[in-house]
């Protein structure tokens, strides 16, 4: 028998499908799929592994579900050019390279290629090695990172902060920790909250109330209803896929006349925002209003990680009992170099962010005047809405293959069925130029597939 035969007994129990040669197929495998049903590099050829065939069916169906609703996700194979941002390098399946301008970037200032983040980067890790050398518990608790968590607390004004491996884990350890040590804690949600709070909120074990998003008189009605139980308000200061802000002062007003407190996930404001980059709420005055602010290192700062600001009992409290931060290597010492001098930097340097404000500007402006369908905005953030899965990935093709522009497509469920989109995102590096061949690519790309 070899690795494509069936034993008696599996014929016996499972059907086959088909043979190659004189040997019968179990009919959970055939061979054009050979390569979902390998194990260790051969098939199976005991009665136990037919149940093996059997389960690698149940991914391969689903992975068919996903090509069935034009979701399958395919990564761009991208090498970023440090100090020639947004270009970038495509490698093609076939191994050809080609120069491509990145326009779906979440590094928002650039700020992964600033010569005092790469130097600080390089430095440690001369300096430090390249590794943590275990969780913050066992060796890891560097003094880089020592350092960076006071950067982060003196940036929000509070007195602690705590940081994570990423912007996911900090809200999923932060909330599901901070909703199970407080008894009866009643969890009210916005409704377009990101899956890492989502995920926080169900680990919390709360119940959970879902507010409309940014709806103040369904928040207040939710509160109200919460009564004297302890409440925790959890929400975004910006919010990735329209680009929307949230009504931080409304939403802290509430919180003090219903006692409950305050959680902002201000990921994708932090560093763009405000005087020093604190995000929204500092640029609204309301930072010292907030009782945890959560943010990430790895979008408007460049590098890695994510974070919480907050009281220094909060931020101990979730460092004593979080698993997502008690159970994990953390951050090594040149990524929280790096991390501290990009937040040091942007603090006292407001170039990049107006330079990114005007640019994203510039951007809607060419983008409605050709005829495109932007939706609205008051944020550095440009969704183009085309409405279909299949038509925004073949439109995110042709931009890719044709134009040499990279914006991914997003699609359900991401955000919901029928608004599948391509978000754009200008940096402080996309020229005037860039933005020409940007509209001109779209135009081209909407007239070729029908889209308007």
């Amino acid at each position: 028998m070899d690795d494509l035969d069936v034993s008696a007994k599996c014929q016996a129990s499972h059907p086959t499908r088909g043979s190659v040669g004189n040997r019968q197929l179990c009919a959970d495998i055939v061979p054009e799929q050979r390569a979902l049903t390998t194990l260790n590099g051969t098939f199976a050829t005991d009665d136990n592994n037919c149940a093996v065939q059997a389960y690698e069916r149940h991914f391969h169906d689903s992975l068919e579900r996903l090509h069935g609703e034009q979701r399958y996700r395919v990564f761009a194979d991208i090498e970023r050019i440090s100090g020639r941002f947004p270009a970038a390098k495509w490698r093609r399946s076939d191994g050809t390279v080609t120069e491509i301008t990145v326009w779906c970037s979440n590094d928002y200032l650039g700020m992964g290629q600033h010569p005092e983040v790469v130097s600080a980067l390089t430095a440690t890790a001369h300096r430090c090695g390249a590794g943590a050398g275990g969780t913050r518990n066992i060796a890891g608790n560097s003094s880089p990172l020592v350092d960076l968590e006071g950067e982060l607390a003196d940036l929000h004004g509070k007195e602690a902060s705590l940081v994570f491996t990423s912007g996911y884990v900090s809200n999923q350890a932060s909330i599901s920790t901070i909703g199970k040590l407080i008894p009866e804690c009643v969890v009210l949600s916005d409704a377009f909250n990101h899956n890492s709070i989502i995920e926080g909120v169900r680990q919390s074990g709360c119940e959970k109330r879902i507010f409309r998003h940014n709806d103040l008189g369904h928040l207040e009605a939710l509160l109200r209803e919460a009564g004297d139980r302890p409440k925790l308000v959890v929400f975004e200061s910006v919010y990735s896929m329209d680009g929307d802000v949230a009504p931080i002062g409304g939403i802290c007003d509430l919180a003090d006349r219903y006692g409950a407190m305050t959680y902002l996930d201000e990921v994708h404001a932090v560093g763009l925002y405000g005087a020093h980059g604190g995000g929204i709420s500092e640029r609204d005055g309301v930072m010292h209003r907030v009782t945890v602010i959560e943010g990430t290192l790895a979008k408007g700062f460049g590098c890695i990680g994510g974070y919480i600001s907050a009281s220094r009992s909060v931020c101990d409290a979730v460092r004593s009992f979080a698993p997502g931060f008690i159970f994990t290597t953390a951050l090594p010492p040149p990524i929280a170099a790096a991390a501290r001098a990009s937040v040091r930097y942007l603090k006292h340097s407001s170039a990049e962010r107006e330079a990114h404000q005007r640019q994203a500007a510039a951007t809607k402006r060419a983008l409605l005047a050709a005829g495109l369908p932007v939706l609205p905005t008051e944020t550095h953030i440009v969704p183009v809405i085309v409405g279909d899965a299949e038509l925004c990935k073949a439109a995110a093709d042709r931009l890719l293959e044709r134009h040499a522009i990279y914006i991914q497509p997003i699609n359900y469920p991401t955000v919901p069925r029928g608004t599948e989109r391509l978000r754009i995102t200008p940096s402080p590096y996309h020229g005037d130029a860039h933005i020409a061949e940007l509209t001109a690519a779209l135009a081209e790309t909407w007239d070729t597939l029908s889209l308007a």
